[in-house]
């Protein structure tokens, strides 16, 4: 693995970011977010909508930092549902392509009202947000300090000791939970998404013109990926941690509960500060996470470079440019290269966007 390659020395950093899912990503730029799905007939699927402005809380440390993290686990739990429902409909569609346009119909508006029952709105965003990190919580925080304490009481009582044991624990969860997701077919799928939304956003930020061809040359590793902050999470959370010594088994809960927030924006500013610079050092503090990112990434076929390219594509004008107005936007394009624009599904991704609020 060649750190060169990772952290470029004349690359331009950007504040692009995206997200991996089920056939496709989602890129996001400063003002507009945009979402690329292959669909069944080899068109790629587009959506592209406005972000609000960033507020005051974008220029305070650490608190950045905690915002950002659950804005975009709402963000990314939404994505994750939208793409979820279109593949969904789309497989109807392929199962049944004799049916008339009034059963189709008729068969959406029915899955409209699943919808609604299942819980795809705002609300059940929310609370699919607030499950993933009490499962995050509970599983990389809470269980290594309980098994911790099954330790200290047969005899183990140094402090130092006991903290270092209890964040390699943390980590080694960590490392076996995403392993055991390579097993899954749509993970694999999903994690060659993965490293094409890398590959894209290293073939911009070294000034390439956006080609399947040209973006397949760079690693699928990345400085400021998501797998990196989470593996600074698990390291700035066993410094942090270790600060409070070794109380009871509820008081160390309680400690770790409380410090979750400092140590999520603490892991956004490194990984902000590594995603910037390419010095030794930051090469050093990196490391972990890129090498997790070797789990969690795959090399991409040109098709899904194709729709990764697509994404970046639909939100790099209002990126590059403030003056250009962002508006919501949903169409295909198609195997050519062209744009086309579907009025009807655009005006019920506004709908839907209204109702959410």
């Amino acid at each position: 693995m060649d750190l060169d390659r990772i952290f470029m020395k004349n690359c331009c950093p950007t504040k692009v970011g995206g997200q991996a899912i089920l056939e496709g990503l989602m890129m996001r730029g400063s003002r507009a977010l945009a979402i690329a799905i292959r669909k069944p007939d080899g068109n790629i699927h587009i959506a592209v909508e406005p972000l609000k402005p960033s507020g005051s809380w974008k220029k305070v440390p650490i608190v950045r930092g905690v915002v950002s993290f659950v804005s975009s686990l709402v963000t990314g739990t939404g994505v994750l549902f939208y793409g979820a429902d279109l593949l969904e409909k789309w497989d109807l569609e392929k199962e049944n392509p004799k049916e008339d346009e009034s059963t189709l119909k008729s068969k959406d508006e029915e899955k409209g009202k699943e919808k609604k029952k299942d819980g795809l709105s705002k609300g059940a965003i929310y609370l699919s947000a607030t499950l993933a990190i009490c499962l995050t919580v509970g599983l990389f925080i809470l269980l290594p300090t309980f098994i911790l304490s099954l330790i200290s009481k047969a005899g183990l009582t140094n402090v130092v000791l006991l903290n270092l044991i209890e964040g390699i624990i943390r980590i080694i969860i960590f490392i076996i939970y995403v392993w055991a997701c390579t097993f899954m077919a749509d993970i694999k799928r999903t994690f060659e998404y993965h490293g094409a939304e890398h590959k894209t956003i290293h073939c911009y930020e070294n000034g390439l013109e956006l080609t399947p061809e040209n973006a397949q040359s760079f690693y699928t590793l990345h400085p400021r990926c998501g797998t990196s902050f989470m593996m600074f999470v698990m390291i700035i959370s066993l410094l942090i941690f270790s600060l409070f010594g070794w109380p009871t088994l509820w008081v160390r809960v309680l400690t770790r509960l409380i410090a979750i927030p400092v140590v999520a924006g603490l892991s956004y500013e490194l990984l902000q500060f590594t995603g910037r610079h390419n010095s030794m050092l930051v090469k050093i503090l990196s490391l972990p996470g890129i090498g997790l990112q070797k789990i969690t990434t795959r090399e991409p076929s040109l098709d899904q470079l194709e729709v990764a390219i697509a994404a970046m594509k639909a939100v790099l004008p209002s990126h590059e440019n403030p003056d250009i107005p962002v508006e919501y936007w949903v169409g295909v394009q198609l195997k050519d290269g062209s744009l086309v624009k579907d009025e009807e599904a655009t005006a019920e991704y506004i709908k839907m966007k209204e109702e959410k609020k």
